[in-house]
């Protein structure tokens, strides 16, 4: 059955044609990944398909009844009421049920106020109401929707504190996250989703992409997260010179589709042209004998290349930028050498006695949950920020060159063309014009204001700036972040090439999977507050790293397991792994009390039901006892659902 379908749509700005003619349809339970390069028309098609933006022609029609949840890529919650909290923000997507809520409250006033005020008969008409108005609050996930709320909440990364935050005081990091959870809390019967995974850590990537590939609705996903797209899509539609194409498979398999359509076509389009070439070859010749039934002949081929039916060669994608590293000369062996680093934002501990070096030509990649101090520690090999303890030593000769994922280097003032020049004012005006082109911007876009530039273009001019910027260490954090797939492979190739040593922080496994030949986890739960691995297959690296973590957890599980079964000479190991292991039968033991709870309560439930349309449907006082008691039960269950969930 099909969910969406999108036919004959076209949208243009100021004259310039951004979507030409777009039709495709998704069926029930695809997972439809839409890609393109920026500026493409990705999230103009979402408006459009949301109803925020209207086509200049063409119309989209959705399945009847179907809803439909769309998380931007940057949402904006600032009209919010400032006190509102995270979790509050999540309960609001539940609208209905709140406001059942709020009558089941009110129906148990009054049923309480006519009774106290002796009007039997219609304290047990509230009363028969309130029952009906529970069982359908009961139906409709009434039980569940806090617990999932908060569940959702703490998957993507917010801690009990968190949750209660006010929302006004979250960054622009959580404010995405929070904006997912919600959306993804609501299951919408078409989830679209406009590059979900920014802001998100390793864990969490990992998780959604669990939800999505079990999601049984459709999903249509705006990502640059090549990784991402290959584990959550079954379907590929890519936006190209306004026109759009949908394909069957995932976006890898869509690249090599369409390289070996490409090529296909190519071979069918030279040999066309060879025919083509000879029968021009045969019409000049009989033109040249100049005889009568010559141009019998010259006609008859004249009119069979009108009717051949031209091969046209795919359309050359866009181009992608061109950017090399220009290395400084060699460094020293030792290229950084952390010892016992600590730094703290206020009383928060943020990165907690650290150590580790990394030598020369290494290509390390730090990963982390978020708030772990990834970004913090680019700052601090930087010297942007000072530790509060430890030491931090550069090698010699060392020429750093820092890509700062929020390009915060960049002056909102200027113009592209001024950026370029005022950090390199000794090159001429032609080079600089020249190194923006390679970066995609022309003659017009050089003039723009920083103050108007895209999240993509201001990541190309703050690439541009670091390629004239001779180093032999790049420090980089997050730089695929705003990049389309493109100028991500023509960052990564760049990166390859490049004669020096790398530090970078990237939760893009794609990229992790080509660079990395080290990966350093920063844990603030583990006792050296890193676990550093070391990779033996390049080429897979994000792979290796899975493989290597999953096998030492297991392992540490084994320990703990064996340790706990044998004698132990440590008194404090004993003593702490009693606690933990009565602890842990507590909770179970909490756990199974619990579910026979609920079972019994539930089962009360159906017989006080019973009982009240039953027997006690003319007797107002055994009603208003049973009343009573079920509000009585449905108030213990809440907090039941809440330990079992």
């Amino acid at each position: 059955m099909i969910a969406l379908s999108v036919s004959d749509v076209s949208l243009s700005f100021g004259g310039e044609t951004v979507l030409k003619n777009i039709s495709f349809s998704v069926n029930d339970g695809d997972r439809v990944g839409v890609i393109g390069v920026n500026g493409a028309g990705k999230t103009s098609l979402f408006k459009i398909i949301t109803g925020e933006y209207a086509p200049d022609s063409g119309a989209v029609y959705f399945q009847k009844g179907y809803t439909v949840g769309c998380l931007q890529q940057n949402p904006d919650l600032s009209a919010l009421p400032k006190d509102t909290r995270a979790i509050e923000y999540m309960y609001s997507a539940f609208p209905e049920l709140l406001s059942m809520e709020k009558r089941i409250s009110s129906l148990e006033d009054e049923v309480s106020h006519l009774s106290e005020a002796g009007l039997h008969d219609a304290a047990v008409e509230r009363a028969a109401a309130l029952t009906e108005e529970n069982r359908r609050f009961r139906e409709a996930g009434g039980l569940e929707f806090r617990s999932r709320s908060k569940s959702m909440l703490i998957r993507l990364g917010f801690d009990e504190a968190l949750c209660e935050q006010k929302i006004s005081t979250l960054s622009g990091g959580q404010y995405t996250r929070l904006a997912l959870a919600r959306l993804l809390a609501t299951e919408p019967d078409i989830l679209m989703l406009d590059e979900p995974t920014n802001h998100l850590d390793i864990d969490s990537l990992s998780w959604l992409e669990g939800f999505i590939a079990a999601y049984k609705k459709t999903v249509v996903i705006i990502s640059h997260d090549r990784y991402f797209l290959d584990r959550t899509t079954n379907k590929t539609l890519h936006i190209q010179y306004g026109g759009a194409r949908l394909y069957n498979g995932n976006y890898s398999e869509t690249k090599e589709f369409q390289q070996k359509e490409a090529a296909d076509i190519e071979k069918r389009y030279r040999e066309q042209q060879k025919v083509i070439a000879r029968i021009k070859a045969n019409i000049e010749f009989q033109r040249r004998c100049n005889r009568e039934h010559n141009f019998v002949t010259i006609r008859s081929k004249e009119k069979q290349l009108e009717r051949m039916e031209k091969i046209e060669l795919v359309p050359k994608a866009p181009k992608d930028i061109r950017i090399s590293f220009a290395s400084e000369e060699a460094s020293a062996g030792d290229v950084l050498s952390v010892k016992d680093l600590s730094f703290s934002y206020g009383k928060k501990p943020l990165i907690n006695n650290i150590s580790f070096l990394i030598r020369r030509y290494e290509r390390v990649l730090f990963l982390g949950k978020n708030g772990s101090g990834k970004s913090t520690l680019m700052k601090l090999i930087n010297s942007l920020l000072t530790p509060n303890a430890g030491k931090l030593t550069l090698g010699y000769n060392i020429k750093i060159g820092y890509y700062d994922q929020e390009n915060r280097g960049l002056s909102e003032n200027k113009t592209v063309f001024e950026e370029l020049h005022d950090e390199y004012p000794e090159r001429n005006d032609g080079d600089l014009r020249s190194v923006l082109a390679l970066f995609l911007f022309d003659a017009d876009d050089i003039v723009k204001p920083i103050s108007v530039l895209s999240g993509g273009e201001r990541a190309r001019l703050t690439l541009a700036k670091l390629m004239l910027k001779k180093v032999n260490l790049l420090v980089m954090d997050e730089p695929t972040n705003h990049l389309d797939i493109g100028s991500a492979e023509a960052l990564e190739n760049a990166l390859l090439a490049f004669d020096g040593t790398i530090i970078a922080v990237s939760h893009d496994r794609y990229f992790i999977n080509r660079i990395a030949t080290r990966i350093i986890e920063l844990d603030p739960d583990c006792e050296r507050g890193l676990v550093d691995y070391s990779l033996e297959d390049y080429d897979d690296a994000y792979s290796e790293y899975i493989r290597i973590r999953e096998a030492r957890a297991e392992r540490a599980r084994l320990l703990t397991e064996t340790a706990s079964a044998s004698p132990t000479s440590s008194k404090q190991d004993y003593e702490q792994r009693k606690r933990e292991n009565a602890e842990k039968r507590a909770n179970e033991r909490k756990l199974r009390e619990a579910k026979e709870k609920i079972e019994k309560l539930e089962a009360e439930l159906v017989a006080l039901d019973e009982e009240l349309f039953g027997s006690a449907s003319t007797d107002y006082v055994r009603a208003s006892e049973i009343e009573a008691r079920k509000a009585e039960i449905e108030e213990e269950l809440l907090a039941l659902y809440e330990i079992v969930m």
